[in-house]
C-alpha cells in the first residue's frame, strides 16, 4: 500500500502534467500549484530521511545516528523523572505504608523448624536426661501443634503492633532513595543493550504516521502558496 508522502509526490506529479493540457491563466496556475506543492512535499520528505539516514555532502544528516548516546541518556532521564522520582516512589509508598498487612503471609509460614529449634534446645539442655527417662522427644510431641498456633498467633501481633509498623515504614522510606538509585542502574543497563539501529527504527516506527503528515501538509501549503502567486502574477 502506497504511503502518504509518495501519494503526495504523485498528486502533486499529475498537477504539473495536467497544467499542460490546459490554456492560458488556468494551466499556469495549476502547474504553479503543482510544482510548488512538489517542491514542498519533496522537501519535507528529504528533511525527514535526513533525521534517520546520511546523505552523502549534505550537513546535519543523520542525526539521530549523530546524536545517538544524547538520545540514549534522554530516554533514561525522561523514564526516571516521569515514572521512577523519589517523589514518585515516596508518594507510592505513603500511599501503600497503610495497607501492609503481614498476617497472611505469617499464616501461612511454616513454624516447624522454630519447634524443632526448642525441641533439640531442651533435649540438649540438662533437662533432657530427665525427660529421656520418660519418652524423651514423644513426651513433648504433643506441644507442637499448641506451641506453632502460639507462635503464629504472637507474631502476627507483634506484626499488627503501632511499633512494628512505624519501624517498617520508617525503613521503607529510608530505603526510597536506594530503589530510585536500584531501578537507575536497571534502567541503564537495558538502555545500555540499545544499539544505534535499534534506536533509528524505534524512533522511526513511533514518529512514521506522523511524519508522513508533514510530507502532505507541505505538499498541500505549497500547492496554496502556488496558486497565491499565479493569482498575483
Amino acid at each position: 500500500m502506497m504511503n502518504k508522502a509518495w501519494s503526495t509526490n504523485i498528486i502533486a506529479l499529475g498537477c504539473v502534467a495536467e497544467s499542460y493540457l490546459l490554456e492560458g491563466q488556468l494551466g499556469s496556475a495549476v502547474r504553479n500549484a503543482g510544482l510548488f506543492a512538489l517542491s514542498g512535499a519533496v522537501t519535507n520528505q528529504l528533511a525527514i530521511h535526513m533525521l534517520f539516514e546520511k546523505v552523502p555532502f549534505l550537513y546535519g544528516s543523520g542525526i539521530i545516528l549523530d546524536r545517538f548516546e544524547s538520545i540514549r541518556e534522554a530516554l533514561k532521564i525522561l523514564i526516571m523523572e516521569q515514572f521512577f522520582s523519589p517523589e514518585k516512589i515516596e508518594a507510592f509508598v505513603q500511599s501503600q505504608e497503610h495497607s501492609i498487612d503481614l498476617s497472611p503471609i505469617i499464616a501461612q509460614t511454616d513454624f516447624t523448624p522454630a519447634y524443632d529449634a526448642l525441641v533439640q534446645s531442651v533435649m540438649e539442655s540438662p533437662m533432657g536426661g530427665m525427660l529421656g527417662m520418660f519418652g524423651g522427644e514423644a513426651l513433648i510431641a504433643k506441644l507442637k501443634e499448641p506451641f506453632i498456633e502460639k507462635i503464629k498467633t504472637s507474631t502476627i501481633q507483634i506484626a499488627q503492633s503501632d511499633s512494628f509498623m512505624n519501624a517498617l515504614n520508617a525503613h521503607i522510606h529510608n530505603g526510597s532513595s536506594t530503589l530510585t538509585q536500584t531501578i537507575g542502574d536497571i534502567v541503564q543497563s537495558r538502555l545500555a543493550e540499545l544499539t544505534p539501529l535499534m534506536v533509528k527504527e524505534m524512533l522511526h516506527s513511533l514518529m512514521k504516521e506522523h511524519l508522513g503528515w508533514l510530507v502532505v501538509w507541505g505538499g498541500v501549503f505549497g500547492a496554496a502558496i502556488g496558486l497565491v502567486s499565479s493569482l498575483i502574477m
